[in-house]
């Protein structure tokens, strides 16, 4: 199955843009290695935050596994343009948050909080963080925590239905939140704040929801001779069984 370009812009741009809508969640985890070692290089502060988006390109990887498994088990013809339609559906959620400035979503994250108490015993073996292996086993832990973009982004890595491509959609998104979660150095501080201004999440937002909706629609897009070539050099294809 070619890469699926669209997917992997939208999430890019959703980790980019869509970093203050879990600081309350995150951000008190970020603090947390800040304060084990106040004056950490940025390689101490970046592998926290490496382990994070390993976890997310494993989830990925799972989640795209399985969404595999069921379509090969299924063999429903339509089954694959239905998740191509529910891939941009998921985007155009992922882009509602974006553009919720309100926190009227919010309910989304809370989830999170729940599976986050159930991971907190493994979390505290790992402490102290004083070496790089805790440091990157903590953040994959960290990734595992579910809030509201991360789960949005993993439902559209299951329903990529191919491992890779839920891999790469899940690293995309991890990638995106970088500059937000390394607060451990100063660039990544000022840019996050920088990232978060109105004008930005909005024209951010705004091409989310462009490329949710152009997956949604692709089925029928598809029969265009003038956008065919394109929406297949993006990767929007939707998964068949083999």
């Amino acid at each position: 199955m070619p890469i699926d370009w669209l997917t992997l812009g939208a999430a890019l741009l959703t980790g980019l843009l869509g970093g203050v809508h879990c600081a309350a969640m995150c951000g008190g985890i970020a603090t947390g290695f800040s304060a084990m070692a106040p004056r950490a290089s940025w390689w101490v502060a970046l592998q926290p935050n490496l382990g994070r988006v390993l976890g997310y390109v494993l989830a990925g990887l799972i989640a795209g596994g399985i969404g595999r498994g069921i379509v090969e088990v299924a063999r429903i013809d339509w089954l694959g343009w239905g998740l191509r339609m529910a891939v941009g559906l998921v985007l155009v959620v992922a882009a509602l948050r974006l553009l919720d400035r309100k926190g009227r979503l919010a309910f989304l994250s809370r989830s999170g909080n729940t599976l986050w108490q159930w991971l907190r015993p493994l979390q505290r073996r790992m402490l102290p963080a004083n070496t790089p292996a805790r440091r990157i086993g903590l953040g994959m832990l960290w990734g595992w925590m579910p809030c509201g973009l991360s789960t949005t982004m993993l439902a559209a890595a299951w329903l990529q239905a191919d491992a890779r491509n839920g891999a790469l959609t899940m690293a995309a998104f991890g990638l995106g939140t970088l500059p937000m979660m390394l607060p451990l150095t100063w660039a990544g501080a000022r840019l996050g704040q920088r990232l978060q201004r109105g004008g930005l999440r909005t024209a951010a937002g705004s091409l989310v929801l462009l490329a949710g909706v152009l997956t949604m629609l692709s089925p029928w897009l598809m029969q265009v001779p003038g956008l065919h070539g394109l929406l297949a050099a993006l990767g929007c294809l939707p998964p068949q069984a083999h």
